[in-house]
């Protein structure tokens, strides 16, 4: 069998950071669980290190190698393992919620060019949001966003959060009908794990894009109509 290698450490756009990513991040093994990674949120993960790179807050002198989405990507992984053998699920899927958990990870690989205290966090937390936004924009269908946004007009609220269990996302389904459709063609399957990140995506997407509102404390988050 014939196997290739990418030498490059900073790819120019997202298909080859993702080919990366894939060929070079390792798997977790042995921990009692399988590990699923949405497509979604790997191309998020990889979205992060190419805005990272274009980003005049980012020193672009000390660079931002495709390092930086290997190890967020474990990094994703991994968070995604402890939440699910801590709730005893056999699957272990990333979600939104997760990302912040890539903070630190990112902050090591990265030099911010920052004036105060705090600059840091503010940067990371942008780029993530960005790189969210764009892949919900890709991957949700349009013409059936409006359905969901009204759905959640008659007072309707989805509480979301990275402690929460894959199964506290099944209720979403039942209170917002429209939701079914997307959230399936996103998860690919119709697994708790795969549903239940799905769902996030499609909430923080309409939430960045201004559709909803989002209230958060601490870890958790609320979703909520904006009028």
């Amino acid at each position: 069998m014939l196997f290739r290698s990418i030498r490059t450490h900073y790819p120019r756009d997202v298909a080859t950071e993702l080919e990366i990513i894939h060929q070079e991040a390792q798997a977790l093994d042995g921990v009692g669980v399988r590990v699923e990674i949405p497509p979604f949120m790997v191309e998020i993960v990889a979205r992060v290190s190419q805005l990272a790179r274009r980003s005049p807050r980012v020193s672009q002198h000390s660079g931002v190698s495709v390092r930086l989405s290997v190890a967020n990507y474990e990094t994703l992984a991994a968070t995604a393992v402890r939440r699910a053998i801590r709730h005893n699920e056999n699957e272990a899927v990333p979600r939104v919620s997760d990302l912040e958990a890539l903070w630190s990870s990112t902050l090591g690989k990265l030099e911010i060019e920052s004036l105060e205290e705090g600059e840091d966090e503010e940067v990371v937390d942008k780029l993530f949001k960005a790189a969210t936004l764009q892949t919900f924009r890709e991957s949700c269908p349009t013409d059936q966003l409006g359905q969901i946004v009204g759905g959640f007009e008659d007072g309707g609220v989805v509480h979301a959060g990275p402690d929460l269990p894959s199964s506290a996302y099944l209720s979403v389904l039942e209170q917002i009908p429209a939701m079914r459709s997307p959230a399936a063609g996103l998860a690919g399957s119709e697994s708790p794990g795969a549903l239940a990140s799905a769902i996030e995506l499609i909430l923080e997407g309409l939430h960045l894009s201004k559709r909803l509102n989002k209230d958060a404390s601490g870890t958790r988050a609320t979703y909520r109509s904006r009028q």
